[in-house]
């Protein structure tokens, strides 16, 4: 934008002294647009903090699910899992992970640069962008804990979290970032929020650890039979699914990175896909088994959210 003060004067011709005053509005017009683009840098800054911090309490979603999945017996260790997945998962995606995805110059498979945030920020990010993507960095190894749960060893666990948020995840992520690269060979397909990106490397990870560690203690007795093994408190389980929800709203909406009008779409399309997952299993669990199980309920919505993250932008809310 620019202010002339030959096209201003004519505007001001009922004033006195109108080109002296066009001349003075164009001399503060550069001190106004400056203003107003530090407020509006500061405005979405605020808003991908507040959205890193919603994405970050899933970790509590995801500590007290598992918790009140799991017998009480393993309620600390796998409590424990969870704090590791944020501290160690911090640490690692600080040294090397966020240099892994974003880092420039970089190639369609890793970035090299950035590493222990050296010469950062830079002119594409600053730290509130680096806080978000640890963020999901994180969810993506707070999601396979519960599947490896009541079986692996903290020194285990320790590696796999740090490796996973430091390594793994970083060149996924690296992949929908490159403008030259596209999803499945140019097909198409969109992962707005991290659909496959944050859910399905936590699933694959956490199938692959339930294959090599083998059944829990427990699972079968000794003719071979399975034996249900159910966790110890379904208040937890609830308030977790509760936290999770709360923070898919930064999650998905999030992904935006600064405001825009399609944000309360976006947020809408969450909250219908999740409602939606958690009546149709609530009723269909009703019909194949013959009772309402609020368990089965929170797999639902949980599972409705996670299938929504790749199309909220662009699915309908009537869809």
């Amino acid at each position: 934008m620019a202010c002339s003060a030959s096209d201003l004067a004519p505007l001001l011709s009922t004033t006195v002294n109108s080109t002296e005053a066009a001349t003075y509005l164009c001399s503060q017009f550069g001190s106004i647009a400056n203003q107003l683009s530090d407020t509006t840098y500061a405005v979405n800054n605020t808003y991908l903090l507040f959205s890193a911090y919603l994405v970050f309490a899933m970790q509590l979603g995801f500590a007290m699910l598992c918790a009140g999945s799991v017998r009480a017996k393993n309620t600390m260790n796998i409590m424990l899992t969870n704090v590791l997945d944020a501290a160690a998962g911090g640490l690692s995606y600080y040294l090397f992970g966020y240099a892994f995805s974003f880092g420039s110059p970089s190639n369609g498979f890793i970035g090299r640069h950035f590493f222990g945030l050296r010469e950062f920020p830079s002119s594409q990010a600053d730290y509130s962008f680096f806080l978000y993507q640890w963020a999901f960095a994180i969810a993506a190894a707070g999601i396979t804990s519960g599947s490896i749960a009541e079986r692996t060893q903290f020194v285990a666990y320790l590696i796999y979290s740090s490796f996973l948020t430091g390594f793994v995840y970083p060149v996924v992520s690296h992949c929908p970032v490159k403008s030259d690269n596209n999803l499945l060979f140019g097909s198409g397909a969109i992962d707005f929020a991290g659909s496959g990106v944050v859910h399905m490397v936590g699933g694959i990870a956490g199938l692959w650890g339930a294959l090599i560690e083998g059944p829990r203690i427990g699972r079968f007795d000794r003719s071979g039979r399975s034996v249900v093994l159910r966790g110890h408190s379904v208040s937890l389980v609830v308030l977790g699914s509760f936290l999770l929800w709360f923070g898919w709203y930064g999650f998905n909406p999030g992904s935006f990175l600064t405001i825009l009008k399609s944000y309360g779409r976006t947020a809408v399309t969450t909250t219908l896909a999740g409602c939606t997952a958690a009546l149709t299993t609530l009723f269909g669990k009703r019909l194949l088994v013959g009772h309402w199980n609020v368990l089965d309920v929170c797999n639902g919505l949980l599972g409705g959210f996670a299938a929504i993250i790749a199309g909220c932008l662009i699915q309908e809310d009537s869809a």
